[in-house]
């Protein structure tokens, strides 16, 4: 089981710090390696479970069914590496080089950073927290998909953009990216409660990415 969780929190950061060196140094706009290699995970995926739903796993695996106190450990784990991410953002020479670099790749290397490392550590960061996300995505429901859910890509652009993120780089906090999720979390349940088709929230969702930019 250990195993099971560990090897695709390694692969995301293997993977992600292969597509930050494609951008730090091949420069290749960052956006197109990224869905270039949203594409190529997407069919390896059907490929290697033959498009079937894999299922009669361990209980023990379910780590995103797990709880403790009633509240379930997908909850904690949102709750722990937001406040890690946010003091290591604000408190570590290397948040802050993060910040410098989405600002200004070049005032940033003639203070001394090195753009091109930071960007490949921001990749493979990245790469960790999409396989921790992977994890806790396949483990809450009995049975694991073998297709990634529709535009899912958008909802998180969307989440880092109304959470005050600048696509253009250098501004953003994690803090409101995390609180810009959860208000998508409840307005997506708040639109079924209403018995208001699920089609209406990516309306919802285009229309706050307008409103906020």
């Amino acid at each position: 089981v250990w195993v099971a969780w560990t090897v695709p929190v390694l692969v995301g950061v293997v993977v992600n710090t292969f597509v930050g060196a494609l951008v730090a140094y091949a420069k290749i706009p960052s956006i197109v390696v990224t869905l270039g290699m949203l594409s190529i995970l997407k069919g390896g995926l059907i490929s290697a479970t033959g498009g079937e739903w894999i299922t009669d796993m361990p209980q023990g695996f379910m780590i995103a069914q797990m709880r403790l106190f009633g509240i379930p450990s997908a909850v904690y784990f949102m709750v722990i590496l937001t406040i890690l991410a946010a003091l290591f953002m604000r408190y570590t020479a290397f948040g802050r080089a993060i910040y410098a670099v989405g600002g200004n790749m070049e005032a940033a290397r003639a203070a001394g950073l090195d753009p091109e490392r930071t960007v490949v550590g921001v990749f493979a960061l990245h790469g960790l927290f999409a396989g921790i996300a992977g994890i806790l995505f396949a483990t809450q429901l009995q049975v694991i998909q073998s297709t990634v859910p529709p535009n899912l890509e958008l909802t998180v652009i969307t989440a880092s953009v109304i959470g005050g993120v600048s696509i253009l780089g250098g501004t953003g906090t994690v803090i409101g990216s995390t609180l810009a999720a959860i208000l998508f979390a409840c307005i997506g349940s708040a639109l079924i409660f209403l018995n208001v088709s699920a089609y209406w929230l990516r309306a919802v969702l285009g229309l706050m990415i307008l409103a906020t930019v």
